[in-house]
């Protein structure tokens, strides 16, 4: 398993246009990361040029592009906004393919009190299955990442994946976002999983708590469950990320080794 770098890591220098995504690529390189994973929000622009850059520069550093990651929310109850999302998950996963990145993440989307929860969940099953066969067209695999509502838990997830029952989706098992006894939750997903998120932190059973990963543990369920792809770094923790990041890394390669 290799280790990369979500570009969300670094969001504060991103928008405030401190770190540029070329910055970020070099940085993650000097770090030691074998790839990145670049998140949409940062790209300045989607012209073919700029994403041609983007590629050429990954290579010449000798970094990977470990993925994509988009902030679509297919669970918006207006069908209007909805097929917005579609349409730009579909062009997100155009440029994937230029980029050469073999997976782009996902959400299923935001639950809000005007939701009813098995309309949001057709909803955005029926979303998830165009965009994964529109990716699979392409040589691309959705990552559908655990993130509250629709997939708060484990089992969640499955429902979803299995309702959509593609071979072009997948999981993005992020590892902070289960919450309380998170181990049992994360060996659901393990063996469906295309991607990962590993967070410093996960949210405990009491609001408001947290405590570390154990990622020797979640490095025992990953190999049991056969997963042999990327572990990316989502760093959300307080401490600044040009202090954290680098020692995260570092006892992510001893857990990985």
């Amino acid at each position: 398993m290799r280790i990369s770098c979500c570009a969300y890591s670094y969001r504060q220098a991103l928008q405030a246009g401190t770190l540029s995504l070329f910055d970020f690529i070099q940085l993650c390189r000097e770090i030691g990361f074998d790839g990145v994973e670049l998140t949409s929000y940062y790209f300045a622009t989607t012209e073919r040029s700029y994403l041609n850059e983007v590629k050429r520069f990954c290579h010449k550093e000798g970094v990977l592009i470990s993925g994509t990651a988009v902030g679509n929310n297919f669970a918006n109850t207006d069908a209007t906004e909805r097929r917005k999302h579609v349409d730009m998950t579909k062009s997100w996963i155009d440029h994937s393919v230029v980029l050469g990145a073999p997976t782009i993440r996902v959400f299923a989307g935001h639950l809000n009190k005007e939701t009813v929860r098995e309309e949001a969940f057709q909803n955005v099953a029926e979303a998830l299955k165009e965009c994964a066969e529109y990716a699979w067209e392409r040589g691309i695999l959705l990552a559908l990442e655990n993130h509250d509502g629709l997939t708060a838990t484990g089992a969640d997830v499955l429902r979803l994946y299995h309702a959509v029952d593609h071979k072009g989706l997948g999981i993005n098992a992020d590892m902070g976002n289960f919450v309380g006894n998170i181990y049992p939750e994360i060996e659901i997903v393990a063996p469906y999983s295309v991607a990962t998120h590993a967070k410093v932190t996960a949210r405990g059973a009491e609001t408001g708590t947290h405590f570390p990963v154990d990622y020797k543990t979640v490095r025992t369920i990953l190999d049991n469950a056969n997963y042999r792809g990327w572990i990316a770094v989502e760093y959300e923790d307080q401490e600044p990320a040009d202090e954290a990041v680098p020692r995260f890394f570092t006892e992510l390669q001893s857990a990985f080794a």
